[in-house]
């Protein structure tokens, strides 16, 4: 029982899997403060780097747009264009800093999460509709963490604007005394330190939200141990599907082994057990490969296409056990084994040709050859 209730705790890390079909629900970390604080400090960056230019560039728009003559007054088609120019010339002056905001709202994701787009987490479901659902979402933890953070966010916020609006207080007030073009261009550098400095208050926030983002993130994913058991055999395959694919892997091997049979020189038994069919090409090949072998029934298919398709026979168990325990299919026969299998492949030969050209047959090597004797070796 405590196995079972164990088993059914989310206690294990996400799996590779697992994360994949996350990101593709659209279930990515995600910290909104990040992306205010970088669009904010992007932001005022902008504003100070491009702020006099474009309050210069506006100032002159405007004294041109309001430098009218009498009968341009008065002539409403004239205004309309007018109108029409000053709009597209602000725009394109402007389009800088909206470029910049616009690059910086884009590759922020990739700091945190990177870019998901999901049609399962923007399609409808109904139970968003839910007012329940909704009112947990709101007075549950993670509600609850969204007003600590507004409630911390306005606090630090709030202090730095007033401690930096205090230190600045002077410069503010002396933007009256100031020549008109000057005030302006003094009061936009001023606006972009504001905006500045009130912006990177919101690192403190962003710091704490991105480590708490990721952790929750990685709760929510987390799997009982039972989850995960389930998915390692999905992936892995069943117990009784393996063993099929193994069969009808096994069963294709056979075919295509018993395929070469036909083009073997000679099919070495026990004579009933064990079945080797080798083949040898002189001046093409280093030593004799095993093209089939097989034991019991394998070993009688091998026997009954050898004999359908002409391969010669010859029964030699010791050599045929060792053949069959040391050797490989598609590979040359082990090193060991030369000697004993070349003689049985001289008598093979020797019989091919006494059955094209006639002649005497050759004396049948012993059966029960030693398979690993090597030539010249004394007996005992």
């Amino acid at each position: 029982m405590a196995e079972s209730d164990n088993s059914q705790e989310k206690t294990e890390q996400p799996t590779p899997k697992k994360l994949r079909e996350a990101q593709q629900q659209g279930q990515v970390p995600r910290s909104r403060e990040l992306n205010s604080m970088t669009v904010m400090m992007a932001g005022s960056a902008g504003l100070l780097m491009l702020g006099s230019f474009m309050i210069g560039e506006l100032m002159q728009l405007m004294s041109h747009g309001f430098s009218l003559s009498r009968s341009e007054i008065l002539d409403t088609a004239s205004l309309l264009d007018r109108f029409t120019d000053a709009a597209v010339n602000a725009l394109w002056i402007i389009t800088p800093f909206l470029v910049l905001m616009v690059a910086v709202a884009l590759f922020t994701p990739l700091m945190l999460g990177g870019w998901s787009f999901s049609p399962e987490a923007i399609s409808f479901k109904t139970d968003r509709l839910n007012p329940l659902s909704g009112l947990k979402r709101i007075f549950g933890p993670k509600g609850l963490m969204e007003l600590v953070k507004a409630l911390a966010k306005f606090l630090v916020v709030s202090l730095v604007a007033i401690a930096y609006l205090w230190t600045q207080s002077d410069n503010f007030l002396n933007l009256g005394r100031e020549p008109f073009l000057q005030a302006m261009t003094h009061a936009g550098w001023l606006y972009g330190m504001s905006f500045l400095a009130i912006s990177s208050a919101l690192l403190l926030i962003a710091a704490i939200d991105v480590p708490f983002q990721l952790w929750d993130h990685s709760q929510k994913l987390k799997m009982t141990l039972q989850e995960v058991r389930d998915e390692l055999k999905e992936t892995e395959g069943r117990p009784e599907v393996k063993s099929k694919v193994r069969q009808l892997q096994q069963e294709m091997a056979q075919r295509r082994m018993m395929e070469e049979v036909p083009s073997a020189d000679v099919i070495i038994t026990n004579p009933t057990h064990y079945a080797v069919a080798l083949k040898y090409k002189p001046g093409e090949m280093a030593a004799p490969i095993v093209v089939a072998m097989g034991r019991d029934q394998i070993a009688l298919k091998i026997r009954e296409i050898g004999s359908e398709h002409g391969v010669e026979i010859f029964e030699a168990p010791p050599l045929a056990r060792a053949l069959h325990a040391h050797g490989k299919i598609g590979e040359p026969i082990p090193a060991q084994l030369y000697y004993a299998v070349a003689q049985v492949l001289a008598f093979v030969f020797q019989m091919q040709r006494v059955r094209q050209y006639g002649g005497e047959e050759p004396p049948r090597p012993d059966g029960f050859i030693d398979p690993f004797r090597q030539p010249g070796a004394e007996d005992e």
